[in-house]
């Protein structure tokens, strides 16, 4: 934006060089012989700011020389001072851009990718910071410039570009992250890019979102570790709401971390002495063998290690 800011100046300068020559053509030559003209004006302005100067239009009137010295030097100047102004700019923010990714790849470890800025991805990267999860410890990949900007302008680390290519989910360091979001706008990519990262992260935890039922098995056998059908829960919520509209605003309550009851998965307290299910919260569901088990078919003193715990419970401060 800043730099179309500038070359809409520059020409500015350029055409305002050209009207003042267009003013004063009684005061300049052309080798031909010619008259000076509109276009003529434009190429004595074109190659005098950018000091190429073939000295076939030169100015041999006083009042010509005086507009030279007065109004197209000093055009001149600032043009120039706006190329090499901006060429500076533009190669600092690019190397600064470098060395501070070169940085980041250096300590970055455990992090989160999000393959997907659009609007998925936006709330499901709002749902991490809700739960505590710092910006650093996000990455955002999306081959749409314009997300690409809104995420580094939202305090992000941005990849530009096709999250299926290996190369660019390899900028993302996705070898070393904890987990990966997959939110795309069509199912085909997403599966491509499951493939793609679990290919290069066999331990990361993947989640990938599919609008189509019959495309949510490719996204299994493609590694994603849970599929969410967003159409379904979607529909879901239709029906919710027109049955039971007060427990709509309970499922968004659930839904909604940092507000209200959360849903939650945590590891059981097994030290001793103290209760497996975290005071205060409500057994939901236990995880055992990656099966669910219903909390009735659960004795409470026959918590496992390993177990993973799904409770109902007050929403935790972030950090």
């Amino acid at each position: 934006m800043a730099i179309g800011r500038r070359v809409g100046f520059a020409l500015s300068l350029v055409v305002f060089v050209a009207l003042v020559v267009n003013v004063g053509r009684d005061g300049y030559v052309d080798v031909t012989g010619n008259e000076i003209g509109l276009i003529d004006s434009l190429y004595y302005a074109s190659v005098t700011v950018t000091t190429t100067g073939y000295g076939d239009i030169t100015a041999v009137s006083h009042g010509a020389r005086l507009a030279t010295i007065l109004l197209i030097t000093p055009a001149r100047i600032l043009f120039l001072i706006l190329v090499v102004g901006t060429t500076v700019e533009v190669l600092t923010d690019q190397s600064r851009r470098l060395l501070l990714a070169k940085r980041w790849r250096q300590r970055v470890k455990d992090h989160y990718v999000i393959c997907g800025y659009g609007a998925t991805g936006q709330s499901a990267v709002g749902d991490l910071l809700r739960r505590g999860i710092e910006s650093s410890e996000i990455v955002i990949v999306d081959r749409d410039p314009e997300a690409v900007e809104l995420a580094a302008a939202r305090g992000f680390v941005s990849v530009h570009g096709d999250a299926t290519k290996r190369t660019v989910l390899r900028q993302a360091v996705i070898e070393l992250a904890k987990a990966v979001i997959v939110a795309p706008n069509r199912d085909d990519t997403a599966v491509l890019i499951t493939l793609t990262a679990r290919e290069l992260n066999p331990t990361a935890h993947i989640v990938t979102g599919g609008r189509e039922q019959e495309n949510l098995h490719f996204l299994r056998q493609g590694g994603a570790d849970e599929v969410i059908d967003s159409t379904a829960a979607v529909g879901r919520m239709l029906g919710i709401a027109t049955y039971a509209p007060g427990a709509v605003g309970v499922v968004n309550d659930l839904l909604d971390a940092g507000t209200g009851i959360e849903l939650a998965e945590t590891e059981p307290d097994l030290s001793g002495g103290q209760p497996a299910v975290p005071r205060g919260a409500t057994l939901v569901a236990v995880i055992r063998d990656e099966h669910r088990v219903r909390p009735d078919a659960v004795d409470p003193n026959d918590i496992r290690p390993g177990d993973r715990l799904i409770v109902l419970r007050e929403s935790q401060p972030t950090k």
